[in-house]
């Protein structure tokens, strides 16, 4: 889900907000506090499959010539 803060600068980039959040989710996983483990040996192992999904359907969109009909995927 997308967070929203008041005070936070915008970022004008395309999937921003899947970005931010499936940044925010992988910092804060177990694997990367308890196990100490670097994020890409998490993303390695399986974890949070589904924000990465999305994540890699926007980006892809973006490179979709269909996509000036439909519009980007993601939020």
């Amino acid at each position: 889900m997308p967070k929203y803060y008041e005070d936070k600068e915008e970022d004008g980039r395309a999937c921003a907000g899947i970005r931010e959040d499936f940044k925010a989710c992988l910092l804060q996983h177990d694997c990367v506090l308890k196990e100490g483990k670097m994020p890409s040996e998490c993303l390695k192992e399986g974890h949070y499959k589904a924000l990465q999904t999305s994540f890699f359907e926007c980006k892809r969109s973006m490179l979709d010539t269909r996509s000036r009909f439909r519009g980007r995927k993601g939020y």
